[in-house]
């Protein structure tokens, strides 16, 4: 079994109970981490989402989501957080090297929608391991969005308690592990090729919906 290493977990992480999985939290520290093997990269986002500018992240903090993705490029694996983040706009070259996933947790066993961006490096889409079905909707909300047509379907949701919300559910860690397996002979020759005209997000970028088919590398701004 190939190793894995996944930085910026919580202290009581589901990915401290998987096998060949070395995690990094706040107290060992993701920025000691020396390298050597394919990577599970979950760092912090409040100073990088929507709400940004309202959040106390500091830039020692945000400086880890650069980093994050410069491991990521380097010894291949995958970056999540949250979609809409702009940590893709800070870093242009993620428009260059490997591709994008737009993924809902809710496939995953999340109790909340919690549409998510995966930055992958070191291996192809049609590669990434198969998506579950399940639904597209969560049954509860992670905060409430000002926008009025997510406001409307939130309204008969229940809130997600704020620990359940942070959490990775147990079936996206293994899934995720499972993607950073597969990019683990990690080679910068395939980085990324745009085959097709994808949908684009709200910043311009292609983006590769893992609810529809894995025909096409998408990252394109």
């Amino acid at each position: 079994m190939d190793p894995v290493v996944v930085l910026f977990v919580r202290a009581d992480s589901i990915y401290k109970t998987l096998p060949g999985v070395d995690c990094y939290d706040a107290e060992r520290d993701a920025r000691t981490w020396p390298g050597g093997c394919s990577v599970v990269a979950h760092p912090p986002c409040r100073g990088w989402g929507r709400l940004a500018h309202m959040s106390n992240a500091t830039e020692d903090e945000k400086a880890l989501g650069p980093w994050a993705v410069a491991q990521v490029q380097r010894w291949g694996g995958v970056l999540e957080h949250p979609e809409h983040s702009r940590l893709w706009k800070s870093c242009p070259n993620m428009a260059q090297i490997g591709f994008t996933l737009r993924v809902r947790q809710c496939r995953w066993g999340h109790r909340a929608t919690k549409p998510t961006w995966l930055y992958v490096c070191g291996c192809r889409p049609e590669d990434v391991p198969p998506i579950p079905n399940g639904p597209d909707e969560g049954t509860h909300y992670l905060a409430q969005d000002r926008r009025r047509n997510v406001r409307s379907v939130n309204a008969a949701k229940p809130r997600l308690p704020d620990r359940e919300r942070e959490a990775t559910p147990p079936a996206f860690a293994v899934w995720l592990v499972e993607l950073a397996r597969r990019c683990g002979k990690h080679n910068s020759a395939i980085s990324l090729k745009v085959e097709v005209n994808a949908p684009r997000d709200g910043n311009g970028d292609a983006m590769l919906d893992a609810s529809a088919t894995k025909e096409t590398a998408l990252c394109s701004r």
